[in-house]
C-alpha cells in the first residue's frame, strides 16, 4: 500500500484541535490499516516550536521553508493567528510553493485565510468557521465564500469549517484514499460521528439558542422545536404568538435572518437528519415525526438543505 506524504502547516496561535484532529485521524488510519497509509509531519516556520492558541507548545517536525519533493496532501491549520500568518510573505509564499507540489490542498477553519492570501482560492467556492466567513469574503472578494457547509471540495482544493470539522474532512480523505471500511473504523475509534456529509450545516439551531433579547421569538422557536409535527404555518404561529403574520415575519427576519416558514423547514430537516442517523425508523415515520407529511416531501427538503437524499445519508451513517 502506498504511504502518502502529508504536510500540516502550523504557526503561532494556531488552533491545537485544528492540528490534532487531522494528525490523530491519519495516525489512527495507520494503526488500523493493513499497513501505514500516511507519513504525517507538522511543518512550522523555521522548524521552531509554535505556541498554539490554547497556550500549549508544539514542536515543529520539519522546517516549512525546507520542505521539498512530492506531497500527497498539504493541510493548513487555522486559529486566532491566521491573519498574522496570512500577512506573513514567507509563510504565504511557501504555502503557494508547496501547493504546486501537492496532489491536493486543504485548510481547516481559518487556515482558509492563508490559502486565500496565496491566491489558491481565487474563483473557487470555499468555507471557513462561520464566525470568520464574512471577513474572509470581504478581504478576498475573488473567493466564493459559503459559510454553511462543514467542508467543501472544489477540484483539488478543500476547505473546512471550524475546529472539529477537521475530523469530517480528514475522514473523507481517508475514505477517498483507502475505502469506506477504514474510514468508519477510524471514526469509531475516535468515538466521533461516522461521517457527516460535507454540506451539512455548521450550526444546528438545536444547539444555538434563539436571541434572548426578544421573548416572543424565543417562545415561538421553543414551540417550533418542541412540536415539529404540529401545524407550524405562519398563520398558526402568528395566532399562537398573538401577533399578525406580517409582524411575526418581521421579527423573524430581524432576529433570525429568515422567515418563519424557512426556519420551520430548517428545523424539521435537521431533526430528520438526527433521526435518520440515530434510529432505524422507516422513512415515512421520520417524515411524520418531523412534520413533513410524506417521505417525498422529506426527500425534497433534505436534498435542498444538504444536497443528498435522506436514504443515502442514512446509508453513510450505518456501521460498516
Amino acid at each position: 500500500m502506498e504511504t502518502r506524504r502529508v504536510i500540516v502547516v502550523g504557526y503561532d496561535a494556531a488552533q491545537l484541535l485544528d492540528i490534532a484532529c487531522v494528525t490523530s485521524a491519519l495516525e489512527s488510519a495507520n494503526w488500523h490499516g493493513a499497513a501505514p497509509c500516511y507519513e504525517v509531519r507538522l511543518a512550522t516556520p523555521g522548524g521552531r516550536p509554535i505556541v498554539t492558541d490554547s497556550a500549549l507548545t508544539l514542536q515543529g517536525q520539519v522546517t516549512l521553508e525546507r520542505v521539498t519533493g512530492v506531497i500527497d496532501t498539504l493541510i493548513v491549520s487555522g486559529g486566532i493567528g491566521c491573519e498574522n500568518a496570512a500577512a506573513d510573505p514567507s509563510i504565504v509564499a511557501h504555502v503557494r510553493r508547496l501547493a504546486r507540489q501537492s496532489r491536493r490542498v486543504a485548510s481547516v477553519c481559518t487556515g482558509a485565510y492563508v490559502l486565500a492570501a496565496a491566491g489558491l482560492l481565487d474563483g473557487r467556492r470555499a468555507t471557513t468557521h462561520w464566525q470568520w466567513a464574512r471577513r474572509l469574503a470581504t478581504l478576498h472578494p475573488k473567493v466564493r465564500v459559503d459559510a454553511d457547509p462543514i467542508f467543501i471540495r472544489d477540484g483539488e482544493v478543500a476547505t473546512s469549517a471550524g475546529v472539529t470539522a477537521a475530523l469530517d474532512l480528514t475522514l473523507a480523505f481517508i475514505e477517498e484514499d483507502n475505502g469506506v471500511e477504514l474510514s468508519r473504523t477510524v471514526a469509531r475509534g475516535l468515538v466521533t460521528y461516522l461521517q457527516r456529509p460535507g454540506n451539512q450545516a455548521q450550526m444546528s439551531m438545536f444547539v444555538s439558542a434563539p436571541p434572548a433579547s426578544n421573548s416572543l421569538i424565543k417562545r415561538t422557536v421553543e414551540h417550533i422545536t418542541g412540536h415539529l409535527d404540529a401545524d407550524l404555518s405562519t398563520p398558526a404561529l402568528a395566532a399562537g404568538a398573538g401577533v399578525s403574520e406580517r409582524h411575526l415575519t418581521r421579527l423573524f427576519l430581524k432576529h433570525l435572518g429568515q422567515t418563519p416558514g424557512r426556519y420551520v423547514r430548517q428545523a424539521r430537516t435537521e431533526a430528520a437528519a438526527h433521526l435518520l442517523a440515530s434510529t432505524s425508523l422507516p422513512m415515512a415515520a421520520v417524515a411524520a415525526r418531523c412534520g413533513f407529511g410524506t417521505a417525498e416531501t422529506l426527500r425534497q427538503a433534505f436534498v435542498d438543505r444538504y444536497g443528498i437524499a435522506p436514504s443515502r445519508f442514512r446509508l453513510a451513517q450505518a456501521p460498516a
